[in-house]
């Protein structure tokens, strides 16, 4: 399996735009056979550059992590990223962790801070890390990884000090040896480009900085999810949903019209790629890819 880092060097070079998919672990048995059985395969057609699988609240899905991870890259032949967090582990978890991925032949890893458990605020584990630049100094140390991390184009929802003090954050995660950003979700596309921007031109950060994008399915459920991550959702987004209401089959029409005009103008002002937050479902970006006329 490859590294992304060299698969971005790659698309760079032949001005193609990346493409990537983003998975979570399943909480029951059916869940489990719908994503393996379904919605990965149903993608996997769109021969995605690579797939990351994301880690629960606290780290409470590892081994399911690893084990969908895994099931990718051997029966699809496709890269997978794992989600790794600093949540309630050690060093010494994280390095078991990491011997794991490298036993399974992962060579992607996306170093996170991570989310506490609901309810509960962010504690650093004896014996472990408070920040994902320190968890990224420590992957650096076992080689064999690339390593990638977050950005909030509009800065964290838990940085009071604001965008920018946030952002340089971003680059210390960089220099600590990040080889590439995947951003946070956003609807407005002048955020993504003030970051990216910034980044470059004010801290001289030049790896690259992937859009995360995340089709609309439900109103009320991305009500909740900007809720949470502090993302803000522009006056005619929110008339729309307003419009629809409790239509989901409309809501998410709309949502694979509006993720398509993102996407068509991120990738216009030079946009290494996509990544797609799939929530385990397959129609939306399946119908957005159509659309770009990817893959």
């Amino acid at each position: 399996m490859r590294y992304i880092r060299d698969i971005l060097a790659e698309k760079h070079a032949l001005a193609r735009p990346m493409i990537s998919f983003e998975f979570f672990s399943p909480k029951t048995d059916e869940g489990d056979r719908t994503l393996l059985e379904k919605t990965i395969p149903t993608l996997a057609a769109f021969k995605p550059d690579f797939c990351s699988v994301t880690y629960g609240a606290g780290g409470t899905t590892q081994d399911k992590t690893l084990m969908i991870t895994d099931r990718i890259q051997r029966q699809h032949n496709i890269v997978a990223m794992s989600h790794l967090t600093c949540v309630g582990a050690t060093q010494e978890h994280i390095r078991g962790v990491l011997d794991q991925a490298h036993g399974h032949g992962i060579k992607n890893i996306l170093a996170l801070r991570g989310d506490p458990p609901p309810g509960e605020g962010f504690k650093r584990e004896p014996g472990g890390f408070e920040f994902a630049k320190e968890l990224v100094e420590f992957i650096r140390e076992h080689s064999g990884f690339s390593v990638g991390v977050a950005g909030f184009p509009e800065g964290h929802i838990d940085c009071m000090e604001g965008k920018h003090v946030d952002w340089q954050r971003v680059k210390m995660k960089v220099d600590a040896g990040a080889d590439f950003v995947i951003t946070q979700l956003f609807f407005d596309n002048a955020f993504y480009f003030e970051f990216r921007d910034y980044m470059a031109d004010k801290l001289g950060v030049h790896v690259p900085i992937i859009p995360g994008i995340l089709p609309i399915l439900s109103a009320s459920q991305i009500i909740k999810f900007t809720k949470l991550c502090g993302a803000h959702m522009p006056a005619e987004l929110l008339a729309r949903l307003e419009k629809f209401g409790a239509d989901d089959e409309a809501t998410a029409a709309y949502g694979v019209e509006y993720a398509t005009r993102q996407c068509e103008s991120l990738l216009k002002s030079g946009a290494p790629g996509l990544h797609f937050y799939t929530l385990n479902k397959s129609k939306s970006t399946k119908r957005i890819l159509q659309n770009l006329k990817l893959r």
